[in-house]
């Protein structure tokens, strides 16, 4: 599904060139909720970011559905993000001029369907998502745990292969928290989609399958966090 094979990244500031990824091999499967843990620079937003495409590697490959995404155009990574992926933010990314219901279509109208199946279709995730009442207010008519709802909303509309998540609860309390770890986790299992999350929350890292520890842009350890659950 999503796999990494040797994958270094390098960014270039000033004179300077950090590395950010340092040789990571890495492989998620679909049906499997990842987390990646590690302290700030770690290097883990930029293995998120080469895994979706919004990226690319320095050196070796990141591959999604066993296509090399270093080998497709901007134009082909971008029709990907549009179909096959769902990326979620810490900061929401919703467009303020736009109510829920619009911000989730919105991926489905760039698709090219027509608006009434697009609002449609962001009603009924809206729905799954608890937020069906929600669908004609505007952002800041909302709570951040709402908005991101509706930021995850946005992203599964798409019906993804594969989720993204960036920090997600990286600005919610702790209810709000909750929620949105029930949502995330219950996609591999309800519709098999992989799902990769970001996160410096010891306590949201312990909701994945798997929990991938990165540190100096290398990976330095994994965990079972549910498989250790069921067994204490």
């Amino acid at each position: 599904m999503l796999e990494l094979v040797g994958a270094v990244k390098h960014y270039r500031q000033g004179s300077r060139v950090i590395e950010a990824v340092r040789g990571v091999d890495m492989r998620v499967e679909p049906g499997e909720f990842v987390g990646i843990m590690g302290p700030s620079g770690s290097g883990k937003s930029s293995l998120m970011h080469l895994m979706g495409g919004l990226d690319t590697p320095t050196a070796g490959k990141a591959l999604f559905e066993g296509r090399d995404l270093s080998s497709m155009s901007d134009a082909e990574r971008t029709i990907l993000r549009r179909t096959r992926l769902g990326v979620i933010f810490q900061f929401f990314n919703l467009l303020p001029t736009l109510t829920a219901e619009e911000n989730v279509a919105l991926p489905l109208l760039l698709r090219g369907e027509r608006r009434l199946q697009a609002i449609k279709a962001a009603n009924q995730v809206l729905e799954r998502v608890n937020l069906g009442k929600r669908g004609r207010h505007l952002p800041e008519e909302m709570s951040g745990g709402e908005m991101q709802r509706v930021a995850i909303a946005r992203a599964l509309v798409l019906k993804p292969a594969a989720v993204l998540c960036d920090e997600p609860t990286g600005n919610l309390d702790s209810e709000n928290t909750a929620q949105v770890l029930d949502l995330l986790g219950d996609l591999p299992r309800s519709e098999r989609c992989a799902v990769v999350m970001v996160t410096h929350d010891a306590s949201a890292g312990a909701r994945t399958d798997r929990l991938v520890r990165i540190r100096d842009g290398k990976i330095a350890g994994e965990d079972y966090p549910c498989q250790a659950a069921a067994k204490g």
